[in-house]
């Protein structure tokens, strides 16, 4: 696949950049004691535990015992183990990079640490009144999360496979319609997760996680890959992350 040098990525996304890359990976603070997909999956791997704790802590109030909580335990719980699965059969080279323990400290304040509390809202029940039939609101989020893992998984998996063989611009499979069907299927789960809690707090942490750290990522990565002879093609015939639409 021919290949040019390529343009610069905006200011925006060279900023965003730069602020993740002084928050975790080249955080002073020591030596580079683990790898940032430690502390990524530290997190996600805990998750079934960590509202299970909740489940029994408030199992005697009407949020603890009911339906939502439940469901809730079920999706966010099983992606947190979808995630520790997927990185130790096909680890993504971005989250294997050595950090100090200010960086890891700093990513769970800034990011991770932020989704703990979705579960705890809900489940100490200071989520909202769904604006639809609580079975038809569960159902929305369940297909929602459900369908984004599958395109989580499957656009990771194909990415790794890909690379292993060739490296360069990847337009087929679920990349064929968006160019980030990855950060499609992240944002689709985060999704459901918010509409079950249906509080301000969790839909603020996905704005800043999808304008602060998604947005400035998919323009970065544009950038590398705009030195592609196919890239001008591959683009105008796709969306960012929702086909047809955006």
């Amino acid at each position: 696949m021919s290949s040019t040098s390529g343009r610069p990525a905006p200011a925006y996304a060279r900023f965003g950049r730069e602020f993740q890359r002084r928050l975790v990976t080249d955080a002073p603070g020591g030596p580079r004691i683990m790898k940032f997909a430690t502390v990524i999956n530290f997190q996600k791997a805990l998750m079934p535990a960590y509202l299970g704790a909740l489940l029994w802590i408030y199992r005697d109030t009407e949020a603890g015992s009911s339906t939502a909580a439940w469901i809730y335990l079920a999706l966010h719980g099983s992606y947190g183990l979808v995630w520790y699965l997927k990185d130790k059969a096909f680890p993504d080279p971005a989250w294997q990079v050595r950090i100090t323990a200010l960086g890891a400290l700093n990513s769970i304040v800034a990011v991770l640490g932020w989704y703990w509390l979705f579960g705890w809202l809900l489940i100490a029940g200071h989520g909202g009144d769904y604006p639809l039939d609580d079975r038809a609101w569960f159902a929305l989020a369940i297909a929602l999360s459900t369908l984004g893992m599958v395109i989580m998984m499957a656009a990771d998996v194909q990415k790794w496979a890909t690379l292993r063989i060739q490296r360069g611009l990847i337009t087929t499979g679920m990349f064929r319609y968006v160019r980030h069907p990855n950060y499609s299927g992240e944002m689709m789960i985060y999704l459901g997760f918010a509409l079950l809690v249906w509080h301000w707090i969790p839909f603020a942490v996905l704005a800043w996680v999808w304008l602060g750290l998604f947005t400035p990522n998919m323009l970065a990565k544009e950038a590398r890959v705009s030195r592609y002879a196919a890239w001008a093609a591959y683009k105008a015939r796709t969306k960012w992350v929702v086909p047809f639409v955006l």
